[in-house]
């Protein structure tokens, strides 16, 4: 893996001997890029300002408290999240999950699972944000949809027009104005609105 491939990876660890052990770990597995975050106050901005690519968090024996910093951390940052943790229980390990945590490794670190740990991270993370995205499109089309059908339900009562025609008007307009059918539609919602 050559420096300019390496990703940026932060280590979020309250202890220095245990950041130093994941630091080296991490170089021997080719990460060259490596940042330590050693204190947990504001600890969101200062992921923020390092801008990582991958984030591993290590804890000891985690509180709920510190967990669920964590887990909020993992929610805001929309990168790859590893968190070692050395013991768990089956619920926090189900919050891992939902505050998406890419990889939750109960029974703390081994030097040589680092690479292989962190290449799962980064594709499950890869996989669930394609997942989310096609879920954020259809839910949008859907809206768009049902924005349309509305606009044409209007049209054809004012206009005295069939479903066809109405959507044949909302598309002639849409290719005239350049804009997008959902746009009109919407303009025509508006506008109804208004005129109540």
């Amino acid at each position: 893996m050559s420096a300019e491939s390496s990703p940026r990876i932060v280590i979020v660890d309250e202890s220095p001997i245990r950041a130093a052990i994941l630091e080296e770990g991490l170089r021997e597995a080719g990460f060259t890029d490596v940042a330590h975050i050693s204190e947990m106050q504001g600890l969101l901005a200062r992921i923020y300002a390092l801008d990582p690519e991958i984030i591993v968090i290590d804890l000891e024996n985690p509180s709920r408290d510190v967990l669920e910093q964590m887990f909020q951390v993992s929610r805001a940052v929309k990168r790859p999240v590893a968190m070692f943790v050395d013991q768990s229980d089956a619920a926090s390990i189900q919050a891992s999950v939902e505050a998406g945590v890419s990889a939750y490794i109960v029974d703390g670190l081994k030097k040589e699972r680092i690479k292989p740990i962190l290449d799962l991270c980064v594709s499950r993370f890869n996989a669930f944000a394609k997942l989310q995205d096609e879920l954020d499109r259809t839910k949008h089309a859907l809206e768009e949809r049902k924005v349309i059908d509305r606009a044409k339900g209007i049209l054809m009562k004012m206009k005295g027009l069939t479903e066809d025609e109405a959507y044949v008007l909302l598309r002639s307009t849409a290719m005239r104005e350049k804009k997008k059918i959902g746009e009109i539609a919407q303009s025509i919602l508006t506008a109804s609105e208004l005129l109540k």
